[in-house]
């Protein structure tokens, strides 16, 4: 797990409930559980502030970063994805895109982020149309339709490797069970925390493979089902073992920075 995509996980799963802002103290302490060691979490926020996801601020409890408003946008709409909240049904119409010039690979990586897949070098396709396309694609010149189409299931088989998904979401399965049944009521808030983390890390990496395709399009037994009601599970149970930990790191930090400056 690299740094810069732990600090976009614990921004959004657990920092933007509690004012989008931390202590880099805290910041460390939160990350150290998954191995990742202070100077590359000092690195990765460094990185992250050039690139205008965090902004510096002296806090009460010391040095500390805050997610800037185009973080939050993005850190928000991650979320409803992650969660599945306000996902509609489908009206039967594809937004498709017709490109007049080959995408560079970043612009081609965030249409598959949006829910688009490629018919064609030219030509994506998505069963809902996004907001940020625009946006996306602001300096490459394109085409846009909203369209129907006979059978929309040879749309899909065109444009996604449902095989590959499904196969990934019955390996996310199998990978992590072992780690989330590994905690018990035994188990100590950091360990919940560790295992939670871990799960809606992997979780994650489906924004960028999953365009969340109606029912009426996915085949029989979609795997992704099974996934989804096994990262429900068990992202609720540790979710209250996972707070308290959050908050306790939290709670260090400040208390360490009011001993240190009481100490000076």
């Amino acid at each position: 797990m690299q740094a810069r995509s732990a600090l976009f996980d614990l921004y959004g799963d657990y920092l933007r409930a509690r004012g989008s802002r931390a202590p880099v103290a805290a910041l460390v302490r939160l990350l150290a559980p998954l191995d990742i060691a202070a100077p590359a979490v000092r690195t990765a926020v460094s990185r992250m502030v050039r690139q205008g996801w965090l902004h510096p601020l002296r806090l009460a409890s010391g040095p500390g970063y805050l997610l800037t408003p185009k973080a939050a946008r993005r850190l928000d709409e991650a979320a409803a994805r992650v969660y599945r909240t306000g996902r509609g049904g489908w009206d039967g119409r594809f937004d498709m895109i017709l490109l007049h010039e080959p995408l560079r690979r970043q612009d081609a990586l965030r249409l598959t982020y949006l829910g688009y897949g490629p018919l064609s070098d030219q030509v994506w396709v998505a069963p809902k149309a996004s907001e940020e396309v625009e946006a996306a694609l602001k300096d490459v010149d394109h085409a846009r339709f909203s369209a129907t189409h006979t059978s929309g299931s040879d749309i899909v088989g065109r444009a996604w490797d449902l095989s590959r998904i499904g196969q990934s979401y019955e390996e996310f399965v199998g990978s992590l069970h072992p780690v989330v049944k590994a905690i018990t009521p035994r188990s100590t808030d950091e360990e919940a925390y560790a295992a939670r983390f871990r799960l809606v890390h992997a979780w994650r990496s489906f924004l960028f493979q999953d365009p969340q395709l109606p029912a009426a399009l996915l085949p029989p037994g979609w795997p992704g089902v099974k996934a989804a009601l096994f990262f429900d599970k068990h992202a609720t149970r540790l979710r209250p073992a996972a707070d308290r930990h959050v908050e306790r790191c939290l709670q260090s930090a400040t208390r360490g920075a009011r001993v240190g400056f009481s100490d000076a």
